[in-house]
């Protein structure tokens, strides 16, 4: 029997050493030139590796490449060069593009659990031209952040033999525990392979039964007297513009405004574990055009996502069920500070601005209002959570703004618990407190005094290989407001539970995943009363061509305005990558729709085509349109086009040239409105953009853009153009 029983720990020990691999880093003597050719000699002893397993489509099978990783490191920073071998190297896919846009090429990395806590990450990869692409993994949240920024340096070069690529990532360009002694720190190293399939090739084996990543981790030891320094940054800024705008629509003349304004902000990581951002005067100005919306015939306010990079470091922290931080309510920051780091199992993050202009929004259950107030506000979010566990967390989270005659303060509760590998359940409990202006409680019929409400979220679900099931039940009271947060539906209670059911394929079947299931949820106010009953199935298909398809019918039935309308739908979305170049999806909604403004049921139409196609490795072409229309009793509502067309030439990884045109065109039939509208509406907006980018922070933008209006009794004019100019430097101490 003892014979069996060593033979069974073996095996288990085996299996264990399988699952996370045991590496060690060593110190690095020499230096090395980056220019993607590993040539130097220090190359020859370091740590080295093979990504073993093919993790998607296949499930940790043998990949159909070879990928060979090596690292070292020094005083200053961690080394890193991938050989990428392949078979047939004219198919590698490769363009140069600006930085975090290259994740269709072939690309590789490594992911970096410095706090070995299977909680977050940094995450950076680089394409075969050296295009850089930098994430933050929350694991927790179960997100990942794109718009995470740091400085660090790379190069890649396609070769005989497929690529090469080296990069350099300064320790003071991350963040790891106080000490001395010997560290460890989680590791994955990712290879994206797409050809007829989209590969993904890693150092470690990927149990499709567990809801985490990072605690799928191998670990690697060795670094040891390692430090980020004094981790100080001084970013200055200038920033110039001239503007004209028509005072008189279409014959007036235009009145010139021109700014200049230099700006500071200063980062410092005053411990490894800690940081802090100053900014004065800051240059919130956006060069990053948002990406058109429709907002035609619809009940509430539309989301735009944040793009400003002060608000954008640590945001994951502030990250919570009912999205009770939205930094885009700070609309034009005169100043602001923030603070986060993590001490042992403890994770501090805070903010502070001071706002030139009060944004609020009003919540309803059937509609929202809004309004910008000429108020300087006082705005603060504070946030505590405390790690529990192998992979939960409980929060604190306080938001703040204060103006004359006006406050909006919340305090909530909020947790995270995962268990049994498969399962989570997440909770928020908020308490609310407001008041507004007399004259603007008036105008928006809202409380004259003082208010008070809550929210409350209660989630659940079972991520498994095979099944997933979900639970969601939400609770936002009349009176609840969140001005920091973006929750435009209040008044409400939801009800929400569905299930689906996967299987798998691989590369040689006509399928990698199928995916069918469906959900039930039914939405009423707080007196009960029903708002949307409805019910959806579903059907997911993954396959050749990096082809996905969904479709998605549905009932439901719908009251607006005390009218109940019995509704049917059908969801669909298509893409694929059948080329290295050529990109294409197409999405959209047939069915029955409200119309919102005159109180009646509708039959919709609304597709959405966008297509991407690359000319050779530098100049990119992408359209997007959005056909909307609505056909009630009587004739045809209202036709809508919203068109963009974005061209960009990138020179090299540091420069491009690019344009972006967005035109809308609405036709409306007047007779079938109740409330007179005009006919027709048009608006052109254009955009010409020169990026000149070194890292995040050192910068040149240039730039020129202007808004065209149009409608039933004006052509097409020109209201206001712009000429800008950004100029941005980091210096590191």
């Amino acid at each position: 029997m003892s014979r069996y029983l060593c033979i069974g720990l073996l095996l288990i020990v085996f299996c264990l050493c399988a699952e996370s691999a045991q590496l060690r880093i060593a110190r690095g003597n020499g230096q090395i030139t980056l220019d993607g050719v590993l040539d130097e000699p220090v190359w020859q002893n370091v740590l080295k590796f093979e990504l073993e397993y093919e993790t998607r489509p296949g499930e940790n099978v043998k990949p159909p490449v070879q990928t060979e990783c090596l690292m070292f490191y020094d005083n200053d920073a961690i080394y890193v060069a991938f050989r990428a071998y392949d078979p047939d190297p004219s198919k590698i896919r490769a363009h140069y593009t600006d930085r975090d846009a290259a994740f269709q090429d072939d690309f590789v990395g490594v992911v970096l659990d410095t706090f070995n806590d299977d909680r977050r990450a940094f995450e950076f990869f680089v394409n075969p031209l050296g295009v850089q692409m930098d994430l933050f993994q929350d694991d927790v949240a179960r997100v990942e952040d794109h718009t995470w920024d740091t400085i660090w340096d790379s190069a890649g070069k396609v070769n005989a033999d497929g690529y090469t690529v080296e990069f350099l990532i300064p320790f003071r360009s991350l963040r790891f525990p106080r000490g001395s002694k010997e560290q460890t720190w989680g590791l994955d190293v990712v290879r994206m392979y797409p050809r007829g399939q989209r590969y993904r090739i890693g150092l470690n084996l990927q149990d499709r039964n567990k809801n985490c990543y990072l605690c799928q981790d191998s670990s690697l030891t060795g670094f040891q007297g390692i430090t980020p320094g004094r981790n100080l940054e001084l970013d200055p800024t200038f920033t110039s513009s001239s503007t004209q705008d028509r005072e008189d629509v279409p014959e007036g003349d235009f009145k010139n405004d021109w700014s200049a304004e230099p700006g500071l902000t200063l980062s410092w990581g005053f411990t490894p574990n800690w940081n802090t951002n100053l900014t004065i005067n800051p240059d919130f100005s956006q060069v990053e055009a948002d990406v058109a919306q429709l907002d035609v015939n619809e009940q509430f306010a539309l989301f735009f996502p944040e793009k400003r990079p002060f608000f954008l470091e640590g945001a994951d922290f502030f990250a919570t069920p009912l999205d009770t931080v939205f930094t885009r309510n700070v609309a034009d920051p005169i100043a602001g500070a923030k603070l986060s780091g993590k001490q042992g199992k403890n994770v501090v993050a805070a903010f502070f601005a001071q706002d030139d202009i009060t944004n609020i929004l009003f919540p309803g259950s059937q509609a929202d209002d809004s309004t910008s107030l000429d108020l300087n506000s006082s705005d603060a979010v504070i946030r505590y959570r405390r790690d529990i566990g192998n992979n939960s967390a409980l929060g604190v989270l306080y938001t703040g703004r204060e103006a004359t005659g006006y406050h909006n303060r919340v305090l909530s509760v909020d947790g995270n618990f995962r268990f049994a590998e498969s399962n989570q359940f997440r909770f928020q409990l908020i308490g609310s407190d407001t008041e507004y202006p007399l004259e603007v409680a008036n105008e928006f019929d809202q409380p004259k005094d003082s208010f008070q409400d809550h929210a409350l979220h209660l989630g659940y679900s079972h991520e498994s290989r095979n099944w997933l099931g979900y639970f969601r039940y939400q609770d936002l009271g009349k009176d609840f407001r969140s001005d920091m947060g973006f929750k435009p539906q209040v008044d409400i209670r939801l009800y929400l539970a569905g299930a689906g059911h996967s299987w798998y394929g691989d590369d040689k079947n006509w399928f990698q995943r199928i995916n069918v299931g469906g959900d039930f949820d039914q939405t009423e106010d707080q007196d009960g009363n029903l708002i949307e009953r409805e019910g959806e199935a579903w059907f997911e298909w993954s396959g050749p061509k990096q082809s996905f398809f969904f479709v998605g019918p549905g009932i439901r039935e719908r009251v607006f305005n005390g009218v109940s309308f019995d509704q049917k739908f059908l969801n669909f979305f298509f893409e694929q990558s059948p080329t290295g170049s050529f990109y294409y999806r197409v999405e959209g909604t047939l069915g029955n729709r409200v119309d919102f403004a005159n109180t009646r049921n509708g039959d919709i139409v609304r597709v959405l085509p966008f297509v991407r196609y690359r000319f050779g490795n530098h100049l990119l072409f992408e359209l997007r349109h959005v056909f909307e229309s609505l056909d009630v009793e009587g004739g045809n509502l209202y036709q809508a086009n919203l068109s963009e067309i974005k061209l960009v030439y990138q020179f090299n990884v540091r420069t491009f040239l690019r344009v972006i045109t967005q035109y809308l065109n609405v036709d409306r039939n007047p007779a079938l409105y109740i409330d007179p509208v005009e006919s027709y509406e048009k608006n052109l907006f254009n955009q010409v953009l020169f990026s000149y980018k070194i890292n995040p922070q050192t910068v040149l933008f240039l730039g020129y853009s202007d808004n065209h209006f149009g409608e039933e009794n004006l052509d097409l004019t020109q209201t206001n153009r712009t000429v800008f100019l950004k100029v941005g430097y980091a210096w590191r101490l």
